[in-house]
């Protein structure tokens, strides 16, 4: 960005002073008080050329502590501003911070001389209470001459990206036996890690020397090998609808930001306890590799213009889902129509399905509705007006035990029997 050259306050003020001298002083015939309003004049252009390239010289660099944090939560951003001339100081500097709204105000911070190679640093906190991915910069530097008639302001740097991710609350670890629907269920799948089988298999190239099973060796006359465990894995689905309509709200108020740390924290759960897991919005599936892809995910996940949950749900009707031993639907407002489709989704393991009350419902005899529709097919439902009411209904709704409702708003579900 080119630098910016105003006048600052006093230098229009000696730039008027000096006109009304010299006017004064032709007409009186006041050769001192012309001289003096020449002066003014000639003074802040003069001044001027004293800063010529001074922003230049400013150099800068920034760093966040962490880059990457939960919603509400602080990180440090650390500016080092330096001059990068070994001989001409920057007689006064003044520095500003470009952040987004959602991050606050801007915060500005008065420098003063920067000596040749000099070096200051500055610190400020930011809280963001909104997930996403903020830019924090540039840094916009103003220069002031030494008599402070002419500043110039120029950007420096480049932004730094800030990854807000969605918070999450803490849930009941699910053992092996939570949402299980009978030993023969096919909601399993294998996986080729895990302890070594006793039954060896004759050597493949690239397999670990560490690994020969010497005593079989022995008894074939051929290099054999132990073989790793088959074990099984359970297979969970997770839905979250990101519809703009569905929603209502603004900020940290907005329902999606509800579903999205909804979401989030059974993400979490889901793969702490060991599961794969499939999430996926009406628009597609995300990332779930690992917590830290969930959440780095969900961080910029933006509200869809979809009119309907069908593509969700289709991929819910699908083979995998079937097979799936949990499958959860977090949901804002939705149609009869649906409603009437996201009932209709079978499968041998548990379907629990979380409403946010504070989505663009049209009353709460639509909550009900839809509450008792999915209640009558199965699924068994939770209603939450916001993330921390999430645990004790997550806990009796994977567990089998008795309804419990968050406090101000409305929570039951009936298990399938």
């Amino acid at each position: 960005m080119r630098p910016q050259r105003t006048l600052t306050a006093r230098g229009g003020l000696m730039l008027f002073s000096g006109v009304v001298l010299l006017v004064c002083g032709f007409v009186i015939g006041q050769r001192e008080l012309a001289g003096v309003g020449f002066f003014l004049l000639l003074a802040p252009p003069i001044s001027a050329l004293t800063i010529l390239g001074a922003t230049g010289r400013v150099a800068q660099s920034r760093a966040l502590q962490p880059n990457r944090i939960p919603a509400g939560t602080d990180t440090r951003v650390l500016v080092r501003i330096g001059n990068s001339s070994t001989t001409w100081p920057v007689i006064w500097v003044r520095v500003e911070d470009t952040l987004p709204v959602r991050l606050g105000y801007e915060p500005r911070y008065t420098v003063g001389f920067l000596a040749a190679r000099a070096v200051r640093d500055v610190t400020y906190l930011v809280r963001p209470a909104v997930r996403g991915r903020y830019p924090v910069g540039p840094l916009r530097v103003s220069v002031v001459d030494p008599l402070g008639c002419v500043r110039v302001t120029r950007q420096v740097g480049a932004p730094t990206p800030l990854l807000v991710t969605p918070p999450v609350v803490p849930l009941s670890t699910l053992s092996a036996s939570d949402g299980s629907q009978g030993e023969n269920s096919p909601r399993r799948s294998v996986s080729g890690a895990g302890e070594q089988d006793p039954i060896p298999r004759e050597y493949r190239y690239g397999d670990e020397m560490r690994r020969v099973h010497w005593r079989s060796t022995a008894k074939h006359g051929e290099l054999m090998v132990r073989r790793d465990e088959q074990h099984w894995r359970e297979h969970s689905t997770l839905l979250l609808d990101t519809r703009f309509a569905a929603h209502a709200g603004e900020g940290v108020w907005n329902s999606l930001e509800t579903a999205v740390s909804v979401a989030a924290s059974v993400a979490v759960n889901l793969l702490d306890s060991g599961h794969e897991l499939r999430l996926h919005t009406e628009r597609g599936q995300l990332h779930t590799a690992h917590t830290s892809g969930v959440l780095d995910g969900l961080a910029t996940v933006e509200a869809s213009e979809a009119d309907g949950l069908y593509g969700g749900i289709s991929t819910l009707q699908g083979a995998r889902s079937s097979s799936s031993s949990l499958v959860v639907a977090v949901l804002g407002a939705v149609s009869p129509e649906d409603a009437s489709a996201l009932s209709r989704v079978r499968g041998s393991g548990l379907h629990v399905a979380v409403l946010c009350t504070r989505a663009a419902w049209t009353d709460t005899e639509h909550t009900r509705r839809t509450a008792e529709l999915l209640t009558a097919n199965g699924w068994r439902v939770v209603e939450v007006a916001e993330a921390a009411e999430l645990p004790p209904l997550w806990r009796r709704a994977v567990t089998g035990g008795s309804p419990l409702a968050p406090t101000g708003a409305r929570g039951s579900w009936e298990g399938s029997r």
